[in-house]
């Protein structure tokens, strides 16, 4: 693993965690009442807007795909605090608190991404950013089957673990898009 994946993974995770954070100040945490399978449902339409540009080559809205990978990561992130969070917890979050549950699973997905990239050689270089897309889409697909299952799986990873290769897949789309 290079240092230079990790300056960029870091950079790009920086300016995603900075939307974040600037969103909650105008909004608070709002998410919050969004059930899982709601922001999976909202991951997925960001995903497919991405595709859909990937594919026709033009977009009409005036967001290009850039940020709808941050979107990709945030809403990642928001979904991995749900699913942790009991039934009953208070829907607002402290700015703190949104802060450090970010950065608490922000780690998380960073340390599985070195693991991996360890293992599979930095391979997303050679990828295309479509195939990147269609690896999200496919993970959404599965995320929402273990959702439909009631999150009972016979012999695949978690809920945590699609999100976390979420992240993982739109960060290194970010770098790609940067580089």
């Amino acid at each position: 693993m290079s240092a230079k994946t990790i300056a960029q993974y870091d950079e790009q995770l920086g300016k995603c965690r900075e939307i974040y954070l600037k969103k909650t100040k105008d909004y608070g945490t709002a998410w919050r009442i969004l059930r899982p399978s709601s922001l999976t449902d909202q991951l997925y339409i960001k995903a497919k807007r991405i595709r859909s540009i990937e594919e026709k080559g033009e977009q009409k809205v005036d967001e290009g795909i850039e940020n709808e990978f941050i979107g990709l990561v945030n809403y990642s992130i928001m979904a991995l605090v749900q699913l942790e969070m009991p039934a009953d917890a208070e829907l607002e979050l402290s700015e703190t608190e949104a802060s450090k549950l970010y950065d608490n699973y922000a780690e998380k997905t960073r340390a599985l991404m070195i693991a991996k990239n360890h293992d599979y050689g930095e391979a997303w270089r050679e990828m295309r950013i479509s195939s990147l897309t269609d690896l999200i889409l496919m993970k959404l697909l599965r995320i929402k089957q273990i959702e439909d299952n009631k999150g009972k799986t016979l012999i695949s990873e978690g809920l945590d673990a699609g999100y976390q290769d979420i992240i993982n897949y739109s960060l290194f789309a970010l770098i790609r898009l940067n580089e």
